[in-house]
């Protein structure tokens, strides 16, 4: 796993897990474009993560039965008809259908990351796992400001035009530069999917560590689903100025590398309890700067609750993967789908909550949240657990 190849995983994961996210900033213009009530917003970005979902539980476990390579660039390829299908699209119905299957193939970038797994060493596995997250964490909060810029330019229905053409171009790169894997001693896709609700039953610390990451990923979209129109209408901001506050969130990206790190240290567990303790935090801070009207208050808040979020899920990926290499894609498949479905729910409530509370509902219900996490974090024990193939 060479430092060249770790960079390729990591721009690859980046670039895949980006398109999930462009919808973010424009939901007021793509629902005015496809006559969408504004209480009903947040389906545009609940559609997507269904089928982020949708994928991570029906696609994502191939990475234990077939060649990882051809499943990437496969998957790649209906990214790309999504996007295309997204761009063109001039009816709600249309977008839906292209954004659910635009999410369904964006998983190629949770295939990628036990791939760089098995080819890492296990005394730096930590960090190569670190080092691929920052790429797809920076991939996700580069991508607000990127379609915010974009579509202020040339319309929203560029920013997923323009996608297509890089992932085409990111599909030939990948087939070209990563090598084979197949997987030793594979199952078959119908025993390996029967397996999957034995692998849950059988590894506590799989479920355990799905509620931390969901309930915090669920924050996350809380936070970032509901900042563009609060930054519209209660600081005056545009596309611009929206896109500068994400571009500014992106630097919680940094904590990636430093989680991996820590994970290969030892000290899982107390980063765990800190990152969650930031991350409920940041909502209180949020509150409070939104209450005096503190823009700069805000931006710390969302640079603390993305570095938390991301230092959670990197702990959280070090420990599952040491577990059974045998079944890191089916692990990292159950964990995220999870994580993304209560995304999903999340993101539909967060635009709601917003339209008809404001932001002291939407800081209550992100903070509700990651307190549930917390809640459960306290009852943790140190005991070591093992999955079942």
């Amino acid at each position: 796993m060479s430092p060249a190849l770790t960079w390729t995983f990591a721009i690859a994961c980046g670039l895949c897990v980006a398109n999930i996210y462009f919808a973010q900033p424009l939901i007021g213009p793509i629902a005015d474009a496809l006559d969408l009530h504004a209480g009903l917003a947040g389906l545009i970005m609940t559609l997507i993560q269904l089928g982020y979902g949708a994928g991570l539980l029906l696609l994502v476990p191939l990475s234990d039965a077939v060649e990882n390579r051809r499943l990437v660039v496969a998957a790649m390829g209906g990214m790309v008809i999504g996007l295309v299908g997204i761009a063109l699209s001039n009816s709600a119905a249309t977008f839906m259908a292209a954004s659910f299957l635009l999410g369904v193939c964006t998983v190629a970038a949770q295939v990628l990351v036990p791939f760089a797994s098995h080819l890492a060493p296990e005394a730096t596995r930590g960090k190569v796992v670190g080092n691929i997250m920052a790429g797809l964490l920076a991939g996700i909060m580069l991508s607000r400001p990127f379609s915010s810029l974009v579509a202020s330019a040339f319309g929203w229905r560029a920013v997923f035009g323009l996608s297509a053409a890089i992932v085409c171009g990111l599909m030939a790169v990948l087939w070209r530069v990563l090598p084979e894997r197949r997987p030793h001693g594979s199952l078959g896709y119908a025993r390996t999917m029967a397996s999957l609700p034995g692998i849950v039953w059988r590894t506590p610390l799989l479920r355990r560590r799905g509620f931390y990451q969901g309930m915090m990923f669920a924050a996350f979209q809380v936070f970032w689903t509901t900042v563009p129109p609060l930054l519209a209408h209660e600081f005056g901001m545009g596309q611009g100025g929206i896109a500068a506050f994400a571009l500014a969130g992106a630097a919680g990206a940094l904590a990636a590398p430093m989680a991996g790190r820590v994970a290969d240290r030892g000290f899982t567990r107390p980063a765990t309890g800190l990152a969650i303790s930031a991350g409920l935090l940041s909502f209180v801070l949020g509150a409070v700067s939104v209450h005096f009207h503190s823009l700069a208050g805000l931006v710390v808040s969302g640079i603390v609750l993305d570095g938390a979020v991301q230092f959670c899920q990197v702990l959280s990926m070090r420990s599952l993967f040491v577990l059974a290499p045998e079944l890191r894609g089916r692990l990292n498949a159950l964990f995220m789908t999870f994580v993304f479905l209560c995304a999903a729910v999340a993101s539909g409530l967060a635009a709601a909550t917003y339209t008809f509370v404001g932001w002291t509902g939407v800081s209550l219900l992100g903070g509700g949240f990651i307190a549930a996490a917390l809640l459960l974090f306290a009852t943790e024990a140190r005991s070591a657990v093992r999955p079942m193939p």
